[in-house]
């Protein structure tokens, strides 16, 4: 994987790390609501990076 890649790939996953934090931070904790939200973001965010990066280490 090129380093542009690994460094596209580390600020989505920071973005990601700093808006569930704000979410869980607004809230004032975790419920389930919260958690749900959490976990539904981050299959839409990490499964197609995650997929792109196994076509791509594939190709090479």
């Amino acid at each position: 994987m090129r380093k542009y890649n690994v460094f596209r790939i580390s600020c989505i996953a920071l973005l990601w790390l700093f808006c569930a934090g704000t979410l869980i931070w607004s809230k004032g904790g975790i419920d389930g609501q919260v958690l749900f939200a959490i976990i539904a973001s981050g299959i839409i965010v990490f499964v197609p990076l995650y997929k792109q990066w196994k076509r791509e280490s594939k190709n090479n």
